[in-house]
């Protein structure tokens, strides 16, 4: 199981230490159970299909709004095959189209499922090699709240083309740069680590630019204590053109907003990629949130800094 950096102690896969919970938002914790971005990575040795036996819940009030279906998808490297999942206590099949050769599959994220075994049908399976780990934190364009399937998440697409182990630690309308959540980071193990926050400091909890140039700072300072070395990049909000240039509650807009991030990175030694100019309005699904081709594009500029 890859992308899976906390465990509870009933088996489930949480994005957030369960030992630390009572300092997180409570919106915070709430989608650090959704398994965003979490994944079997297996080598099959003579395996017509796998078994999974595994217990899933319907989607949450927020997920049921979610148009991506639930579905195992089985990454080949040319295709992407899904395996329809439904809640309950369940068995399913996932039939590999050769039976040698390395494989991803990832969950039917909205259902939060519990995995109980994975056994193939013939043959023998072993776990992927290693790869670097990256971490990724960030609001619910890093979680992937819109795209058509789990894998098209842009943290999913760029770790794939850099050949990195990618733990999605993207949380749905929160995200605002709490610094029990850069303390968690510091605490994992990780080869390099990129943050992207920002956009819900513009409204769900209004910030001010000051009041967000010295949160990201704080939280950037946290995150080097226990990463001095590992390479961090900073991705500053991607458009959102109803907040660009309307003021919060507090007075900043959306751009206010991003120069403090971008300059909060900037003075904290980071990397920096500047995400006002990735995308265009025509990639948004909502007038928020980028849908598959959106995030294409958000992958690339990702991989593109972070492969040099």
């Amino acid at each position: 199981m890859r992308g899976a950096p906390w465990w509870t102690e009933d088996g489930r896969v949480v994005r957030a230490d369960p030992a630390d919970r009572e300092r997180l938002p409570g919106d915070t914790w709430e989608r650090a159970g959704l398994p965003a971005g979490v994944r079997l990575e297996f080598t099959a040795r003579g395996v017509s299909a796998v078994e999974i036996a595994y217990t899933a819940s319907p989607p949450s009030a927020a997920d049921s709004y979610r148009d991506a279906p639930a579905t195992f998808t089985l990454l080949t490297g040319k295709e992407a095959i899904d395996t329809p999942a439904t809640p309950g206590d369940r068995r399913t099949l996932i039939h590999l189209p050769c039976p040698e050769g390395e494989f991803t599959l990832h969950l039917p994220e909205a259902l939060r499922p519990v995995l109980h075994a994975v056994r193939p049908l013939d043959g023998t399976l072993i776990p992927a090699a290693r790869r670097p780990r990256w971490l990724v934190y960030g609001d619910s364009i890093a979680e992937g709240w819109s795209v058509s399937r789990p894998h098209l998440a842009w943290p999913a697409l760029a770790g794939r083309a850099l050949g990195a182990e990618t733990v999605n630690l993207g949380y749905a309308g929160a995200a605002r740069g709490e610094l029990a959540s850069a303390e968690q980071l510091a605490s994992l193990e990780a080869d390099l680590l990129t943050i992207a926050f920002g956009t819900n400091c513009w409204s769900r909890t209004p910030h001010s630019a000051g009041l967000l140039y010295e949160s990201a700072r704080a939280f950037l300072d946290l995150v080097r204590r226990g990463h001095p070395d590992a390479p961090l990049l900073v991705v500053s909000p991607v458009l959102r053109p109803d907040a660009e240039t309307t003021p919060n509650a507090l007075g900043a807009t959306l751009g206010d907003l991003r120069t403090a991030v971008e300059r909060a990175a900037l003075d904290a030694g980071a990397d920096l990629l500047p995400g006002g100019g990735l995308l265009h309005t025509g990639h948004l699904v909502d007038g928020v949130h980028p849908g598959d081709e959106g995030h294409a594009l958000l992958a690339k500029a990702v991989a593109g800094v972070i492969a040099p």
